[in-house]
């Protein structure tokens, strides 16, 4: 695809990047020349140098026969004009705007064709906020992705000592747990894949990709890392637009606390929360500060504020002075894969989190939802299978006889609608059919083309 992208920020960067590993045709636009050499020096990408929401510029980087336009300026105002131009002037066939502010909902009329022409709306803020929830529903996770209506989970977890399914393998585990719903679709140890089989043996730091019916979950997570209690006490370092957004979610559910070290900002959070959270100001990586206000008994902490150094200084320092559990939130790529799995818990990326609400729009086929997982590195792709035997790779097909790419794994088949929706564990011999919504594990992104193919339907199909 011929993708225009405005903003070269963080968030841009990492679509940028992204893409351009599946080979889509990338044209970059920014007004600092500086960073669009250093992408273009990285990445096989052009550079525009300029403001998007000229004309003349969009006309300059390719928009009349652009397949979509990605905006991610740092300025609401600025991502609205630019789908609004490349709709109405170069009939973009797509758009795609990052908007911070909540008032503008993917859907509502204000965005419509006769509105602003924005088809899909990306919020890294939400998007994160979103994400850490799930990880503070799951604690034992390292992370968290639905599927299907949130009907399907599939998790990452550590194999911990003491858990039931260490030391024994995979086969086993139905025997020990016949009423859980789950799969294996991956394992990684020491972060090289292994081979997931009846017959692989789970030992301990082992990190298992789990895909389960999502309401026996807990389960599936107990038997392969005791159930951690859940968060009652939980500290966050930054009360900037992702603490405050996380904050408002969590009321009534946990005990929180928020440091925040600009005293203004400590006001507004004052005025925009109920009185039972404590707003500290101060510094989140302050010894002293993090003492005095029992952060070891803290089930969870959580540095959110906007700068990477003293994200992970004040998580590494938490978890020394004994949080249970430390997550930071780190936006060089290059820092989250060397803090993932350290003393931090868990290192949040904001652009990885939006990567997959895109990828969605961007996949070939009837595809309902993809997932980044390893940091980019592979997906979870959720397909519907469309057509009948004649028009389609799949309906009407055993799992045996799907061809799918080497080292792909259907973990999970959803079928029905409403009350009557369920989550099945495919076998060799199960039949796929019409509607049926097929959850595959892909362990590298040069396959995604080849399984979408799977979803396409041949011309003769009108349904």
């Amino acid at each position: 695809m011929k993708i225009i992208i405005l903003g070269a920020g963080r968030v841009g960067e990492s679509v940028a990047e992204s893409l351009v590993s599946e080979q889509n045709d990338i044209t970059v636009i920014d007004q600092d020349p500086a960073r669009l050499r250093l992408l273009e020096d990285r990445l096989d990408l052009r550079g525009v140098v300029g403001n998007g929401i000229q004309p003349s510029v969009l006309q300059e980087a390719g928009a009349r026969d652009a397949d979509m336009v990605i905006a991610c300026a740092a300025a609401d105002e600025s991502n609205l004009v630019v789908c609004k131009i490349a709709h109405d002037v170069f009939n973009v066939p797509s758009t795609i705007a990052r908007l911070r502010s909540p008032e503008f909902v993917e859907g509502d009329e204000l965005l419509g064709k006769n509105g602003f022409s924005v088809d899909h709306v990306i919020c890294p803020e939400e998007s994160v906020t979103r994400y850490i929830h799930q990880l503070i529903s799951y604690p034992e996770a390292l992370q968290v992705v639905e599927f299907s209506q949130k009907r399907a989970c599939l998790i990452v977890v550590r194999a911990a000592h003491g858990g039931s399914l260490v030391g024994h393998t995979i086969g086993e585990f139905k025997e020990r747990f016949p009423h859980a719903q789950m799969r294996v679709v991956a394992l990684y140890r020491l972060d090289t894949e292994m081979e997931a089989t009846k017959t692989t043996r789970i030992l301990a730091g082992d990190e298992l990709f789990v895909l389960a019916d999502a309401q026996k979950i807990r389960p599936v997570l107990g038997a392969i890392h005791k159930i951690d209690k859940p968060v009652q006490r939980l500290m966050i370092a930054g009360g900037g637009r992702v603490g405050l957004r996380l904050a408002r979610s969590l009321v009534g559910q946990c005990e929180v606390k928020i440091i925040e070290r600009d005293k203004k900002r400590c006001e507004y959070l004052a005025s925009q929360l109920p009185s039972s959270m404590l707003i500290l100001n101060g510094d989140g990586a302050d010894e002293d500060l993090l003492l005095e206000e029992n952060v070891g008994s803290m089930d969870m902490f959580l540095a959110l504020t906007s700068d990477d150094e003293d994200n992970i200084m004040s998580a590494m320092l938490a978890k020394r002075l004994g949080a249970g559990r430390v997550m930071a939130l780190i936006n060089r790529r290059a820092y989250a894969d060397m803090m993932q799995g350290s003393t931090i818990d868990i290192a949040i990326s904001p652009a990885q989190t939006v990567i997959g609400e895109l990828l969605t729009h961007l996949r070939r086929g009837d595809v309902a939802a993809v997932h980044s997982l390893r940091r980019g590195a592979a997906e979870a792709l959720e397909g519907i299978a469309r057509g009948d035997f004649k028009t389609s790779k799949l309906v009407g097909r055993r799992i045996e006889e799907i061809k799918l790419p080497k080292g792909t794994r259907i973990g999970a088949i959803v079928r029905g609608k409403g009350r009557d929706l369920e989550v099945l564990m495919p076998h060799h011999d199960t039949l796929i059919e019409a509607d049926d919504h097929i959850i595959i594990f892909i362990p590298n992104k040069r396959l995604v083309r080849e399984v979408e193919k799977l979803f396409q339907v041949s011309a003769t199909f009108f349904g």
